[in-house]
């Protein structure tokens, strides 16, 4: 599938969530402002009416594009997940050999990536890197910078937020 998303269960679960609070209370919202915008008559000069419509645009896209995640989303199921091999779902810990600094990254879906909670993506140089490695592998990522190796020192299933 070309266009397939890799989510964790929770990855998933979380679009789920935020794709119901969008359909069925976010519209609901936007819908009474512009109803209230339209109120103050000419549509034509009222920033509130351009506001709120502006809103709708933006959650309608956010609306199908999760739509759009959730039917080409592969699962990558917590019992396919192993503290063997660097997969989706799992917390590595690597060290960077010249420096010998350590870093500690969970390996998430695209969709689910936010570098500054350090859950990178299977897509990035690093997951692309590690993934289907085990402890004690040592990579080469290309970085802007050049080329930077890292060796595996422990890998473990990411524990989930609830």
């Amino acid at each position: 599938m070309a266009d397939e998303v890799l989510l964790t269960e929770e990855g998933y679960q979380k679009l789920e969530k935020e794709l119901n609070h969008l359909e069925n209370e976010k519209r609901r919202e936007i819908a009474k402002r512009i109803k209230v915008a339209r109120e103050f008559g000419d549509i034509s000069e009222n920033s509130e009416y351009d506001d709120a419509k502006n809103e709708q645009a933006f959650v309608e896209g956010r609306i199908k594009e999760i739509q759009n995640m959730l039917r080409n989303a592969k699962v990558v199921k917590d019992s396919e997940v192993t503290d063997t091999k660097v997969n989706i779902g799992t917390t590595v810990k690597l060290k960077e050999l010249e420096s010998n600094e350590d870093y500690k990254y969970t390996l998430v879906g695209s969709a689910e990536s936010d570098p500054l909670n350090y859950k990178i993506s299977n897509e990035s140089p690093i997951g692309k890197a590690i993934i289907g490695h085990k402890i004690g592998d040592v990579v080469a990522v290309e970085v802007p910078s050049g080329r930077v190796k890292y060796k595996i020192t422990s890998i473990e299933k990411t524990k989930k937020n609830k």
